[in-house]
């Protein structure tokens, strides 16, 4: 069996609402999409990326959350979804419960790094949907991560609550894992129509230079409606500016890692 050089991408951002599960479940997507063996793992208790791509749970199969609190072996764990090179660790509902169950273990924030250690070279990417916090999970999935994307949407309140992400991955980087680099700063949400659109994106070059992506994720009905059916956008409408998008981004993605 050929053994790839895993890369494990966290996407992450404290932040609701930001485009980060649209992200998780349309980069893997089209990672897949391109024939490259891709894992996307769902660490939100809301699960959306487990219920955007059409998984459910049955009463056999089980969740993130066995694999980080009952030790179950994250191979045991994965699950397949529609698309041939994209399988899914999924979260359940338990999640919730998890930050504080973590709390009195051994080791805590390194549980999700023992667990994917297992099977690296399995997958060429492992992609994290990141919960909307700053918590116990977070912190696994930071300190299990190579690096972490963070989308950020063209709104007023944008840059609001990034310092305190960056301080985050910059005591991460101090204590729980020094190799945690940012993959890049993903704009999402963008209007060519609107002044703040353009205002956002220029605050995030003038700060963030090279690391912001050079496709931006467009206001996209299309993108919204995908994860009622439990499609990705490429399987709901292909043609769509959405898709279009996370094409292109995934395009990107893969010739950076190929330089």
């Amino acid at each position: 069996m050929e053994l790839f050089d895993t890369k494990i991408i966290s996407i992450s951002n404290q932040k609701g609402g930001v485009g980060k599960t649209t992200s998780s479940i349309n980069i893997a997507s089209y990672l897949a999409a391109s024939e490259v063996p891709t894992l996307i793992i769902d660490m939100d208790p809301q699960a959306n990326s487990t219920s955007g791509l059409g998984v459910e749970l049955d009463k056999d199969s089980h969740s993130i959350y066995d694999v980080l609190i009952k030790e179950v072996q994250i191979k045991d764990a994965i699950l397949n979804t529609q698309l041939d090179y994209l399988d899914i660790v999924a979260a359940s509902s338990q999640l919730v419960g998890a930050e504080i169950e973590l709390v009195s273990e051994i080791s805590r924030e390194y549980r999700l790094k023992e667990a994917l250690d297992s099977i690296r070279g399995k997958y060429k990417y492992v992609i994290i949907d990141s919960p909307p916090s700053l918590g116990l999970l977070t912190l696994n999935v930071l300190t299990s991560s190579d690096s972490i994307m963070i989308p950020i949407q063209c709104e007023y309140y944008a840059l609001e609550g990034l310092s305190q992400l960056l301080n985050t991955i910059r005591l991460v980087q101090k204590r729980l894992n020094k190799n945690l680099k940012i993959e890049g700063i993903l704009v999402t949400m963008y209007d060519s129509r609107l002044n703040l659109s353009k205002q956002v994106v220029k605050e995030l070059e003038d700060y963030f230079e090279e690391k912001v992506y050079k496709t931006y994720i467009h206001r996209n009905v299309r993108l919204g409606e995908a994860p009622s059916h439990g499609k990705p956008i490429l399987l709901y409408d292909a043609s769509s500016k959405g898709a279009q998008d996370y094409m292109s981004l995934v395009s990107e993605i893969l010739s950076k890692d190929e330089k």
